[in-house]
């Protein structure tokens, strides 16, 4: 199965008072409708978001919803996440249906995930990350195993970093760029890079990245690096322009991937890529130098195993620098797709 992913930013609701539950809810409902979900999903959609924003503001006090639309084979997903820095978070009890942190209908976490077609959390001392994922029930696809949290500086409706995922066979090709600066003029360099990636993720690296360079020629240019996966292979490929930071995860260990000085639409000298085997059941975590680079993912007691959504929303959370657009992307490494 071929599919091509292009990314939009992640609509950040605010959850500091109990009005800010309705407003969550009527948006997450309204985004549902708006994208294919029938009357009856989008109740599950607009009933999952109120529970989720209530339990931030009864056991947080404040924190965030991250709406976010999911695009799938045929049609879309809908992505909630709850985020918030609270201390003591009691997630067996959350868990546990008929729990409520008040004022809610108490059904509780357990009850929640099963109106989801995904549901994850992470918790520690630093505060809690709430993941669901909901599909129309027609859709009988597999969850796709990547995660991304997209913000732009100052909420700006243009965004200069972008972000691309092509799922081809057994193969995945993740692109992030970071056009210079912010802004309109940023964004139009990123996606220029982006439309020429598109076409071909799949080709050869150095040639792709020519095609890029080619393309955003006459734009501000940026930092763009791309990652191809070969699961036939067990192999990765991975070619980087500027300060794209890139990790590979496993369960004991990490490696950091190079990148070769220099803007793609600008000036670089040839890009030559770096091949890592053995990487089956690795995370790829991509990120635009909006995020401190300053992370590890073994400071996070068992955080490798949680969903890459909830893996990219801890990592925006706690190493944001904000002054900048920022992407994290992280990807499950795996042979087999749906």
């Amino acid at each position: 199965m071929d599919v091509n992913i292009s990314g939009s930013l992640t609509h950040v609701l605010l959850i500091e008072d109990s009005s800010q539950v309705g407003h969550a809810r009527r948006a997450a409902q309204q985004l549902a409708e708006q994208h294919g979900f029938g009357e009856s999903d989008a109740g599950r959609v607009a009933l999952v978001a109120t529970e989720l924003a209530s339990n931030v503001l009864k056991h947080a006090s404040r924190g965030e919803l991250h709406l976010r639309l999911l695009p799938r084979a045929a049609g879309f997903g809908i992505e909630i996440l709850a985020v918030d820095r609270a201390k003591g978070f009691d997630l067996d009890a959350c868990l546990t249906d008929g729990f409520s942190t008040g004022g809610t209908q108490g059904i509780g976490l357990g009850a929640i995930s099963r109106q989801t077609e995904v549901f994850d959390v992470y918790a520690d001392a630093r505060g809690a990350v709430l993941l669901a994922r909901l599909f129309p029930r027609n859709d009988r696809q597999p969850d796709m195993r990547y995660g991304v949290s997209q913000h732009s500086l100052h909420h700006d409706p243009a965004c200069g970093d972008v972000w691309h995922l092509a799922y081809k066979d057994s193969g995945i090709s993740a692109l992030v760029i970071d056009g210079l600066g912010h802004g309109e003029d940023a964004e139009r360099a990123a996606r220029a890079g982006e439309k020429a990636f598109a076409l071909a993720p799949f080709n050869a690296p150095t040639v792709l990245m020519e095609d890029m360079h080619r393309d955003m020629m006459g734009t501000r240019g940026g930092a763009a690096a791309f990652a191809q996966f070969d699961g036939a292979r067990d192999s990765l490929k991975f070619v980087g322009i500027g300060n794209i930071g890139a990790s590979l995860i496993a369960s004991d260990k990490s490696r950091g991937l190079a990148s070769h000085p220099g803007i793609v639409g600008g000036q670089y000298r040839k890009a030559q890529p770096f091949d890592y085997a053995h990487v089956n059941g690795h995370l790829l975590i991509m990120y635009s130098d909006g995020l401190q680079s300053r992370w590890n993912l073994q400071d996070y007691p068992g955080l490798v195993h949680r969903h890459p959504a909830v893996i990219a929303s801890v990592l925006h959370r706690d190493f944001c620098r904000g002054r900048d657009d920022v992407t994290v992307l992280v990807v499950a490494l795996e042979a087999a797709h749906g």
